[in-house]
């Protein structure tokens, strides 16, 4: 990861293809752009290559979590369960739409931990959004039954797991929608943009009409002008070079993960040979895309010592714990109720604050992400690379 170390011919032919055109728009220009519809028609193969019957391409894996959770239903007074580990966007989203986010701990996967989730459901729970983190699934078959049972939709947030498996099925495919990111760090990119998709034909209607202003596109479906609305929406339309982008990205998806996963596996062989190390646990090896790298340590001290030698040696691992992004208590906006809003909307209303969160809320994870060491995988792996963590994690195994 990530997909522009493949950029390629492909890519500059389905960009200059728009530009033979001049429309960079999705919708409209009929007669000027000959046929090409870039966007439409990734949407399409994006929805074919996952298994699904409906795609909706947005400008980015945040605006996906949003037009998804808005098409769903879910608003202010809600709650929306996710996990305390996963990148702001997954919360912002939730925060966005007047909806609270409650988290769960994480287990070995690193994802949402299905046990943790029960006991955190209520009658206000709206919407459970379980994290394919770092690459790979979540209890994704439990957490379903734990949603199923109590009538609550699952939104997969798919955004760093694009071409992943469970079992054979796509990651994404399991709940009832799923979301994606096609940033300038992910698997396949865009640059920016990401993707819904759904086998649910009211709801991808919903996506469609709410990212658009809230255009119904039932006049000429795909098309854009003189339709009604039912409901307000907002804009988060992906433009035309983005969508030729995604084309020749996603032809190329599978090989991408092919390769990290045999680039994880030169890595994994090594770092094997550390004292006490033990691996996060992937549901499904053949189906993992092989972003990430995770091995854990007996505990945070012996994390930081294996890490002090991998620095020392060019090499250093991400620590999770100490990750203002991706982790819940280092998210001091969030524990704090930082906003531009004068008056302290979403955090406060009418003079009141809305929920507090606790910094120590989350032990279990707060434990295993202490002790937890991350490498990120190339889709190419250069010789330098390779031979530099290599030797770092060897050194390391001396310790």
């Amino acid at each position: 990861m990530p997909g522009f170390e493949v950029f390629g011919e492909e890519e500059k032919q389905q960009v200059l293809e728009v530009f033979d055109t001049g429309v960079l728009f999705r919708y409209e220009f009929g007669d000027q752009r000959k046929g090409v519809y870039k966007v439409r028609e990734f949407e399409k193969a994006f929805a074919t290559y996952t298994g699904t019957r409906h795609a909706q391409a947005v400008t980015s894996g945040t605006a996906a979590l949003k037009v998804a959770l808005t098409a769903m239903g879910v608003g202010i007074g809600d709650e929306v369960i996710t996990q305390g580990f996963t990148f702001v966007a997954t919360w912002e989203a939730i925060l966005d739409i007047g909806a609270q986010p409650v988290f769960t701990e994480v287990d070995q996967t690193l994802n949402m931990d299905p046990d943790d989730l029960a006991k955190k459901i209520t009658d206000k729970t709206k919407a459970i959004i379980p994290v394919h983190m770092l690459g790979a699934p979540a209890r994704i078959h439990e957490i379903k039954a734990i949603a199923d049972k109590h009538g609550i939709p699952v939104l997969e947030d798919t955004a760093q797991a694009a071409g992943a498996r469970l079992n054979g099925q796509h990651l994404g495919t399991f709940g009832t929608c799923g979301t994606f990111s096609f940033d300038s760090v992910k698997t396949m990119t865009t640059g920016e943009g990401g993707m819904v998709i759904t086998a649910d034909e009211t709801l991808w209607r919903n996506c469609s009409e709410y990212h658009d202003h809230g255009h119904d596109h039932t006049v000429n479906p795909g098309a854009r002008g003189g339709e009604g609305r039912s409901f307000v929406g907002f804009n988060y339309r992906m433009m035309e070079l983005q969508g030729a982008m995604g084309l020749a990205q996603l032809a190329k998806l599978d090989a991408m993960c092919d390769s990290q996963r045999e680039h994880k596996a030169i890595f994994k062989e090594t770092a094997a040979k550390i004292a006490g190390v033990t691996f996060r646990e992937i549901l499904d090896e053949k189906g993992d895309s092989a972003t990430f790298f995770a091995f854990m340590l007996p505990d945070s001290e012996q994390a930081a010592k294996v890490n002090q030698v991998l620095r020392d040696n060019g090499a250093g691992a991400i620590n999770f714990a100490e990750n203002t992004w991706h982790f819940y208590p280092q998210w001091e906006h969030l524990l704090e109720g930082k906003t531009l809003c004068h008056n302290g909307w979403p955090f406060e209303a009418h003079g009141k604050r809305r929920f507090i969160y606790d910094p120590e809320m989350l032990p279990a994870s707060s434990e295993l992400m202490s002790r937890t060491l991350v490498y990120q995988i190339p889709v190419k792996l250069s010789d330098t690379q390779r031979e530099t963590t290599l030797a770092a994690l060897a050194k390391a195994a001396l310790l």
